[in-house]
């Protein structure tokens, strides 16, 4: 289908210019009858956040979302253009782009003026119509609403009191779009203020200038919490006047954190193949459960989706690099493969005081730690647990656990080496000396024994988890992992079991 390509032209079509707020409700109703998928990729918020966003829409109200790091605030104003429509007319020419019907610049009126219905009418795509901008302490007046451009002045020999002189910034430039600044404590307070005429009265006045320009438009911001930040706050004028303030959130279960984690993490590598147990992702999952929720980690920072995408990335490229080096078809993540995704929690944590005096990698070993105890009581009967009495004749004599058999071959002095670089083979090996460690794992995982890769690392998962329920003790050295029995290793002074709540 053409498009009119004069205003003309847009007159005999019939064409209706709706307002941006009404456009995009309209295509938000259209979208709901239909039952379309209205934020694709964002994941958790359901029932939370999107209803909330859906009803500001409605309401055609301008929108803060408030919330910590990386709770995909940004992700979800740049799917708003979404709803607008796929093209709309303008002037051409146009800074601001001009309603044909209602120019609201000097250019606008004055093209209409000139030409009439002869006007010319170019087409945007939504893509055009959203700008965004962070803000940073050095963020202008200028910048957002516009100054006077001395250079256009001489130019075009204008006096510096010509409109024809004005230079708009991003705001106006955004007319008949969506607009919207990330981190909005970070804008100066004499800045914020400048913003109260676009969201109360819909206008703006640059300078000295006695004329007032409309805009149609929708402002978007983004925030962390006030209390996050001592680099500035959102002033309580202009939060009065941003219509809806909608609060997201961190995942609330281990299964959307791993759907979030899933789709961004890049785990297929290349020509190997990636066989990733499902206890791995949720321990990945639990690391950032457990920093959210410990004294050492500060709250107030909050810990961002990325620490687990990136801490997935690390553990499977180490796997990766062991498969590389050892040319093994196979990519299969191992419990000693863990420490290497300290590179992605230590610079996305930050600590209190008391978690500066311990030490990033400190913290984060502990967290891994706690993590992996908690999946694994998910999985395995809980080794702290006492057993219980097989019957009443018996009392006096408990049932046996069922890590009796693996803990008395440690007591018995033993104890197994294993690293990140071992082949499959030796590896397997290693670990299936242990009496019934393997019989525990088949029994408890459902793990086909002929799958030698998920058994052998499924194997170190039951050690480890006995290692963090206090059972017996690990020492790592250079990657290498030696597990052997908690009593001897106590009493050497060797190896002490490293914990902290």
């Amino acid at each position: 289908m053409n498009k009119p390509a004069t205003l003309g032209a847009l007159k005999a079509s019939s064409y209706k210019i709706l307002s941006v707020k009404e456009e995009i409700r309209n295509n938000l109703i259209c979208k709901l009858q239909k039952d379309e998928k209205l934020f694709p990729g964002i994941i958790g918020y359901e029932q939370t956040v999107i209803p909330a966003l859906i009803n500001a829409i409605l309401a055609k109200h301008d929108i803060i979302l408030l919330g910590l790091r990386g709770q995909a605030k940004t992700r979800i104003i740049r799917l708003l253009p979404s709803l607008l429509d796929e093209y709309i007319p303008v002037i051409k020419g146009s800074e601001i782009n001009d309603n044909p019907f209602q120019p609201v610049s000097k250019f606008g009126v004055d093209q209409i003026q000139q030409f009439g219905d002869e006007t010319e009418i170019e087409w945007i795509h939504r893509s055009q119509r959203f700008s965004e901008k962070l803000a940073t302490p050095d963020v202008t007046i200028a910048d957002l609403i516009g100054d006077i451009d001395p250079i256009k002045a001489a130019t075009q020999r204008l006096h510096y009191s010509h409109e024809g002189a004005i230079h708009f910034g991003l705001i106006p430039r955004s007319n008949r779009g969506i607009f919207a600044i990330n981190e909005l404590p970070d804008l100066q307070p004499r800045i914020q203020v400048g913003l109260f005429n676009i969201l109360e009265e819909k206008d703006i006045q640059i300078r000295g200038f006695n004329i007032r320009i409309p805009l149609d438009i929708i402002l978007v911001f983004t925030a962390n919490p006030e209390d996050y930040t001592n680099r500035g706050s959102i002033i309580t004028p202009l939060k009065d006047r941003i219509d809806s303030q909608i609060l997201t959130h961190y995942p609330r279960t281990l299964d959307e954190a791993i759907s979030i984690t899933e789709q961004e993490a890049w785990i297929k590598r290349n020509d190997r193949t990636v066989h990733l147990p499902i206890y791995f992702k949720e321990i990945i999952e639990q690391i950032a459960f457990e920093a959210r929720k410990s004294e050492y980690v500060d709250q107030k920072s909050g810990v961002s989706a990325r620490l687990t995408i990136a801490a997935m990335e690390n553990l499977i490229s180490n796997a990766e690099r062991r498969a590389v080096m050892l040319n093994e078809k196979d990519i299969v993540p191992r419990m000693c493969d863990l420490p290497h995704v300290l590179p992605g929690l230590t610079g996305k944590v930050e600590l209190v005081f008391e978690g500066e005096q311990e030490g990033a990698v400190k913290v984060g070993k502990a967290l891994i730690g706690k993590a992996t105890r908690e999946i694994f009581k998910n999985y395995f009967p809980d080794p702290l647990q006492k057993p219980k009495r097989k019957s009443q004749s018996q009392s006096e004599q408990h049932e046996k656990s069922e890590y009796d058999t693996i803990l008395q071959w440690f007591e018995s002095g033993n104890s197994i080496v294993v690293g990140d670089d071992m082949p499959i083979a030796a590896y397997f090996t290693e670990l299936n000396r242990i009496p019934a460690l393997k019989e525990l794992t088949k029994q408890y995982l459902q793990i086909d024994e002929r799958d030698r890769y998920t058994l052998s690392s499924s194997m170190e998962f039951v050690l480890d988890g006995l290692h963090q329920s206090s059972k017996i003790a690990k020492d790592e050295v250079d990657h290498v992992t030696t597990y052997k029995d908690m009593i001897g290793t106590i009493f050497s002074g060797r190896g002490k079991f490293e914990e902290f709540d």
